[in-house]
């Protein structure tokens, strides 16, 4: 933990340290992270279960996931403008406490007439989740030095991915496909009761330890940044627009909000294309969820060492956009061929690379939009996302019926091939790099990285 200082031309800038509290940090963050998507995804999984317990339509039930792409759209701006003014620790103490209050209210909806609080808890959930998703690559920055941030920021989408491939193992094994509503009262029960418990545990657990930001920064382009806190302190609106109004930043936004707001679609309505043509596989639907989602466990932590060890971002970009086309063709012609271990292999491919490009897209965007908080541009590419999700959903969803799952597929690999066109005119200027290498605002690009890199 040796401290490092050095100068900038208006005044020194503090040293820089890295602390072994950084990974608890991490560690409380993922968890609660994860817990928080498990809620996202939970109802989807069983979405048959669900629509014939309560009673309510199949597209009413895909809304209790689209509830958390439809809060986060308004309600990012005020959350990213909080964290600029109040820092990690306010907005860690929201988040978790609001996942925890929206799982206690759904512990008294496990009752036939009772889908209006269901949906209540979903939707305090939903909100919680503004306080959380867009964080990875500013609890990164904030704790990390430059040679792990983007090993940091993966695990903490690590941890959110989690979450999700509980949230697709998990119901189907706790909640049976049972049209005896006594049955799926009891085991819904047993499901929401749990994640209470877990989500207030975990609640408090921050409330008590987690902290705003360590005393001394980690890298030097987090000391600038403090230090260009405390002489400019610009608006929260100049900092949007200066992300809107930048031709790299604006397409990165467009490119991450098309892949991941596939990501969302598909993992809504998994349990509908799986039972389409594998009927009363409603486990292995949860399971091929699961391998997705661990495989894009995996991409996301080697695409953040990877970024690490090489710090080439754009090539790295639009390598994993375009192996996300791909794969998703690959999904698409398998699905049908009656062969479930073909499926598994397919999306765990899907997955790897779909999953894998989150952590890179929220370090890409810090790195074109530095000196920009971290949790500005994460907010604007997770607001890209859940627009792209709610529309990607509900066109897959009227698409399923009217035509055919495949129909529903090849639209989402168009949109993916027009998101790989988009990845590949973005012009890379490294900011952050440069400013841990030299202590001053400059731009890089990838080819001087890789120059450098040789030398």
């Amino acid at each position: 933990m040796d401290g490092t200082s050095f100068m900038t031309a208006e005044k020194p800038v503090e040293e820089t340290r890295v602390y072994r509290r950084r990974w608890f940090m991490l560690l409380l963050f993922s968890l609660y992270s994860g817990t928080n998507a498990f809620q996202w995804i939970h109802y989807s999984i069983i979405s048959n279960i669900i629509t014939r317990f309560y009673g309510v339509a199949i597209t009413t039930t895909d809304w209790l996931s689209m509830v958390f792409m439809l809060c986060y759209i308004p309600l990012i701006f005020p959350v990213t403008w909080l964290l600029d003014r109040k820092g990690l620790r306010v907005i860690a103490i929201l988040g978790s406490t609001l996942n925890a209050l929206g799982a206690l209210v759904k512990v008294a909806s496990a009752e036939p007439h009772l889908f209006a609080v269901t949906m209540l808890g979903q939707t305090i959930c939903s909100i919680a989740q503004v306080f959380i998703l867009g964080m990875p690559s500013k609890v990164a920055a904030t704790w990390f030095g430059p040679k792990e941030v983007s090993t940091a920021c993966s695990i903490a989408v690590f941890g959110n991915q989690v979450g999700v491939a509980l949230g697709f193992l998990l119901p189907p094994l706790i909640v049976p496909d049972s049209n005896d509503n006594e049955v799926v009262s009891v085991h819904l029960r047993y499901l929401f009761i749990g994640t209470a418990a877990v989500t207030t545990a975990l609640a408090l657990l921050v409330i008590v330890f987690f902290r705003k930001q360590p005393t001394l920064p980690p890298s030097k382009a987090q000391a600038l940044f403090r230090a260009s806190n405390e002489q400019h302190d610009e608006s929260y609106i100049g900092s949007v627009k200066q992300l809107i109004f930048s031709t790299p930043s604006l397409l990165l936004i467009i490119s991450y909000g098309v892949n991941t707001g596939s990501f969302y679609a598909i993992s809504t309505l998994l349990n509908q294309e799986i039972l389409k043509f594998y009927p009363d596989n409603i486990v292995e639907a949860g399971q091929i969820g699961l391998t997705m989602v661990l495989a894009g466990i995996v991409g996301s932590v080697v695409c953040g060492i990877w970024l690490d060890r090489t710090r080439i971002y754009k090539m790295t970009t639009v390598g994993i956009y375009v192996s996300t086309l791909l794969f998703m063709v690959l999904y698409t012609t398998t699905l049908n061929v009656g062969q479930l271990w073909i499926v598994y292999i397919a999306s765990g491919a899907l997955g790897f690379t779909m999953t894998g490009y989150l952590p890179i897209g929220f370090e890409f965007a810090a790195e074109l939009t530095y000196p920009v908080s971290e949790g500005t541009s994460s907010g604007l590419l997770n607001a890209s996302a859940q627009i792209f999700g709610i529309v990607f959903t509900l066109c897959m969803g009227q698409l399923i019926p009217a035509s055919s799952v495949l129909g529903a597929n090849l639209f989402i690999c168009a949109t993916l091939l027009i998101g790989s066109i988009i990845t590949a005119t973005i012009k890379e200027n490294l900011k952050r790099q440069a400013a841990n290498r030299t202590g001053q605002a400059e731009d890089i690009s990838d080819n001087e990285i890789i120059k450098q890199q040789h030398m």
